[in-house]
């Protein structure tokens, strides 16, 4: 992928994007959301690109997916006033779709276009399909990784404001703020279960589930990171105080600790 072609993308973003913001306060928050998240997301891949040592090619592609990858966010939140997927539509596959209706990617070779498309459509996956390899594996994992380090900044941010100012939150909330959680979700942070969104039923069980995501990290920087940034001690602050969650937060220390620990 040529440089320009990635300053293409970035123009053609910007105009996208800013056709969504209109007059209804709710809506152009959590369009804003999404751009910012997806802008930082490039932030995080490049972090990424750089310790793991790839090729400018490849720094450009994964910048590419960084970019595009949440961009049927936006329609999706216009039409269905939600991100919550199993209340609206697959994002991940609808940002596929308005790819493919923009045609924004003709021009590139068709291996870097479908590698941008296919890592895009499996980013919100509860895993990855076992046949990928290669370059497919790798952007597919980046991009999970890179996702992952700006959502858990995102969220960290959104619980503190939504604590701090309930009356002025002006976020979705996709699950309700209850003080429950729900055992069967502790359990399956406690043995390193993915989980299904599915399953969740509040804003606790959410936390869990996004704890849980540290069994899906794919890359020992994206580790550090998250250490380093403190942002699991921030989402421990917004869960009750019980022997679960204790059990919990050393269940989930020990293992980004010893991963780290792991790679010297």
């Amino acid at each position: 992928m040529e440089q320009r072609r990635l300053y293409q993308f970035k123009a053609w973003f910007d105009d996208y994007v800013a056709g969504f913001y209109g007059d209804d306060e709710f809506v152009n928050a959590n369009v804003k959301l999404k751009e910012e998240h997806s802008r930082r997301t490039c932030d995080e891949m490049r972090y990424l690109s750089d310790e793991l040592g790839l090729t400018d090619n490849q720094k450009r592609i994964a910048d590419a997916i960084a970019l595009l990858h949440d961009i049927g966010r936006f329609e999706q939140f216009v039409k269905y006033r939600t991100y919550h997927d199993p209340r609206s539509v697959n994002h991940c596959l609808l940002c596929v779709e308005v790819l493919r209706q923009t045609r924004v990617l003709e021009g590139l070779e068709r291996k870097e276009r479908q590698l941008i498309k296919k890592a895009i459509e499996y980013h919100g996956r509860t895993k990855l399909p076992d046949n990928l390899d290669g370059q497919c594996l790798l952007f597919s994992k980046l991009l999970r990784d890179a996702d992952k380090l700006d959502i858990f900044y995102v969220v960290t941010e959104y619980y503190k404001q939504y604590r701090d100012n309930p009356e002025q939150f002006k976020l979705e909330l996709e699950l309700p703020d209850e003080p429950r959680y729900s055992a069967d979700v502790v359990e399956d942070v406690l043995c390193g279960r993915r989980i299904d969104y599915h399953r969740l039923q509040t804003m606790n069980d959410m936390k869990l589930c996004q704890l849980a995501w540290m069994y899906d990290v794919n890359f020992v920087p994206t580790l550090k990171r998250i250490r380093q940034r403190r942002l699991l001690e921030k989402m421990f602050d917004f869960l009750p105080e019980t022997n679960d969650i204790d059990r919990v937060r050393e269940r989930i220390f020990q293992y980004v600790d010893s991963r780290i620990k792991q790679d010297g």
